[in-house]
């Protein structure tokens, strides 16, 4: 036994030896990048029969429609482009942004900082590996089975928190965009890739580890977009995956309309979940962005595709043919996720036509959002309700739908009872309860508004929705959509002529 100890030891000592020197083998190599925001929209107008929501006019500059190569310099950063802070000051010279409150540049001191850090210790951080890893995630669980490795970064990341349309989103395309191996999703994306990945690996030891050496191999920046847990199966793992992230070196940022102490307020088994609140905290510089201005909602548009009255279906109808022209409607099926089919009532020409029962009242999630958002650039919806006790979880369903139409740029044609404020008025925080009546929040009281619906969760996520379909409902969002699809068929168009001529 001695002797075979020996030789596991030696064997050990080889192979360690061998990866120092494989690793001092990269070539250092930096990619950055820049975005090109253009603004949004709003203008309020009433009809005879129905009323358009629309916004105020303003020009402001919030998302991003376009990337661009940047020159590299010396393998590390461009010397005209000294980080986010200092883009962001172009930006505004140049007339791209209007000039930001004291909260957003305080939030770009702190992204400049973390930029500083990263470019000085881009070599403690593993940032100059522009390749991923040569080993697999399962390779990796195997290789870290002779040689115990654990490497968390020296640089800690940073967890941005704060009201809807404030600029959190920006504030990151910013600092992202002068950067390299890195990976930027949403963390809705970001879940379900990994219990995807957890499937493919399952019998393995610890999936997890073989998952969070996946990720990790493949960039060593996370950034996560709307980082909130609602999810029971996400709220257990996540203590497990980020341990392993962290300890394979990776750097989190984040954003999120919720302060870290706040996330899964009121969850099932949230007990559990508490220590990956402690290591979010102990691995992330914490930052509230405190601006009270939605810049989302200093937009502007002339037409819109929400549309607030009732009984509208034969009005939404028309509009749905409109928008198809010449192509015959009918049902078609979209897959979504697992080999799993939806029935679409009425499709043509990449726009898909739901009641909203059919997508919010049927056990639907983000995965099966997700699957219609990749075949279907628009989706019209009829009778979107307001929103309270009553249909709470058609809520939360909603909510989810706009997040992944958001996200993937998609159009939302539809009829409404109420504007989104309207739509949402009646679900509410403990905290907004209590402020009201001082025992709205208690179920005991008869008396209260019966249609109230007291909702941490949903009483958050109400503002990114509101503030997402006020966006949505833009000259410049619906613009960049058209530009979208227009260049879409052209592609489209320009492979079916060489395909003919083939």
């Amino acid at each position: 036994m001695r002797a075979i100890a020996r030789s596991i030891s030696q064997c050990r000592s080889a192979l360690q030896h061998q990866a120092c020197q494989y690793s001092s083998g990269f070539v250092r190599r930096q990619k950055l990048l820049t975005n090109t925001y253009s603004g949004f929209v709003y203008k309020h107008a009433n009809n005879a029969e129905f009323d358009i929501f629309q916004r105020p006019r303003f020009s402001v500059i919030s998302r991003a429609l376009s990337i661009d190569a940047a020159h590299v310099s010396n393998g590390v950063a461009d010397e005209n482009r000294a980080g986010p802070l200092v883009e962001y000051e172009r930006r505004i010279a140049a007339g791209e942004l209007v000039d930001g409150d004291a909260c957003q540049v305080g939030t770009l001191r702190e992204l400049q900082r973390l930029y500083d850090e990263l470019v000085q210790s881009a070599d403690a951080c593993r940032l100059d590996r522009y390749t991923a890893s040569a080993k697999s995630g399962r390779s990796r669980w195997l290789w870290s089975r002779f040689i115990p490795q654990s490497s968390s970064s020296p640089v800690k990341g940073l967890y941005l928190y704060g009201g809807v349309g404030t600029g959190k989103t920006m504030l990151m395309d910013l600092f992202y965009d002068q950067l390299w191996r890195k990976k930027r999703i949403h963390f809705h994306d970001f879940m379900l890739d990994v219990h995807r990945c957890l499937r493919k690996h399952k019998g393995v030891e610890d999936p997890l580890e073989v998952v969070a050496g996946e990720i990790s191999d493949d960039a060593i920046l996370l950034c996560l977009d709307e980082f909130m847990v609602t999810d029971v199966a996400d709220a257990l793992i996540l203590n497990r995956l980020f341990g392993h992230l962290f300890s394979n070196g990776i750097i989190l940022v984040s954003t999120s309309n919720r302060a870290p102490d706040k996330l899964y307020e009121g969850g099932l088994q949230r007990d559990l979940f508490l220590p990956f609140i402690a290591s979010l905290k102990e691995r992330c510089v914490v930052h509230e962005i405190g601006s009270a201005v939605d810049y989302r909602k200093l937009t502007s548009a002339e037409q819109g595709f929400y549309f607030v009255g009732k009984d509208l279906s034969g009005f939404l109808i028309q509009k749905f043919q409109q928008l198809i022209g010449e192509h015959e409607a009918g049902p078609q099926e979209a897959e979504v996720v697992m080999g799993r089919t939806l029935k679409v009532p009425l499709g043509a020409d990449g726009i898909a036509y739901f009641p909203f029962e059919e997508l919010c009242d049927r056990p639907m999630g983000a995965a099966d959002y997700f699957g219609l958002c990749k075949k279907y650039h628009t989706l019209a919806l009829e009778g979107v309700p307001i929103f309270g006790l009553h249909n709470r979880t058609a809520a939360y369903r909603f909510v989810t739908l706009v997040d992944v139409m958001y996200e993937n740029k998609a159009r939302l044609l539809c009829t409404a009872e109420g504007t989104p404020f309207e739509l949402f008025e009646k679900i509410v925080t403990i905290s907004d309860a209590q402020q009201m009546a001082p025992r709205t929040s208690s179920r005991s009281r008869k008396n209260d508004d019966s249609g109230l619906c007291v909702d941490n969760e949903l009483g958050f996520a109400k503002e990114r929705t509101i503030s997402r379909l006020t966006e949505m409902n833009s000259k410049e969002y619906l613009e960049h959509h058209a530009a979208t699809i227009g260049e879409k068929s052209s592609q489209e168009g320009a492979i079916h002529d060489k395909t003919v001529q083939a």
